[in-house]
């Protein structure tokens, strides 16, 4: 057996390992909603549905995925409209100080995280009543986005020609016309990965919707997910494990379908 062969047999295994020790827990959520005592430990398991007539017998189960899709929904078209709108006029309108700014406001979105803003958020959100509203955590959720979805999508505004633009305005066109009817079909790689990003965020969101809301009937899914435990504070992994698995299909479904219809890429616009 030659050095070559040796050599590409380790890496091999040594890539086998590491797509096993990543893969292990997703096997873990697949199995473990349909075993009768699920466990942390890797065992065959004993193949039951009890688990998911448990979780419905949850009176805010399902309502908490209905609340996380609408508190998503509505965070990705507001970041996704506002960084559209923004995005282009950086792109196009040339400011003073215009690249200093937008690296600003990237470097407060990463610096000041949703933690160190949740004081001013809670006072802000009483101030203008709403707390306890859906609407509450989709503003709260979307600020902390929009930034970096304007730096990134920024970034396929400023690889779109601008003779099409050009031409539009010749003809009287608008600029919001523009920017509708030429700019943004060239762009929709990058409106679909800010919204996929943008729903995977809000998904996954904890914090926010855990201080911002008080009624559960309004709490998302990542918010109900923490109650699945028993009286003495160990979880109930049957209904963690069954829950984890419904709440993140919605995701992974989207994923697919975006990845499959646009792709996801870090450029835009056309052969030139």
């Amino acid at each position: 057996m030659t050095r070559h062969t040796l050599g590409v047999l380790g890496r091999s295994a040594f890539l086998a390992l590491v797509l096993g020790f990543f893969a292990l827990p997703l096997l873990w959520l697949a199995s473990a909603p349909f075993d009768a005592h699920p466990s942390i430990t890797t065992s065959v398991p004993e193949f039951t549905l009890r688990n998911f007539r448990a979780l419905l017998d949850n009176p805010y189960a399902l309502g908490s995925l209905r609340n996380s899709l609408i508190q998503a929904a509505a965070s990705a078209a507001l970041v996704v409209v506002l960084a559209a709108l923004a995005a282009y006029a950086l792109s196009r309108v040339r400011v003073p100080g215009r690249d200093a700014l937008l690296y600003l406001l990237l470097l407060l979105s990463s610096v000041v995280t949703g933690t160190a803003a949740m004081v001013p958020l809670f006072e802000l959100a009483t101030r203008l009543d709403l707390i306890d509203t859906h609407l509450g955590v989709v503003l709260a959720l979307s600020g902390g986005l929009l930034p970096a979805a304007i730096f990134i999508l920024k970034d396929f505004m400023d690889a779109t020609p601008t003779s099409y633009e050009e031409s539009a305005r010749v003809f009287g066109a608008s600029p919001l016309r523009i920017l509708y009817d030429i700019v943004l079909p060239l762009v929709r790689p990058g409106l679909a990965t800010i919204a996929v990003w943008t729903v995977a965020n809000v998904w996954g969101s904890f914090l926010q919707p855990f201080i911002l809301l008080r009624d559960p009937d309004k709490a998302p899914g990542a918010v109900i997910l923490y109650t699945l435990y028993n009286e003495g504070g160990a979880p109930r992994l049957d209904l963690i494990s069954t829950f984890s698995l419904l709440y993140s299909l919605p995701v992974i479904v989207m994923y697919v379908f975006v990845s499959r219809r646009y792709g996801f890429r870090f450029h835009g616009g056309i052969k030139r």
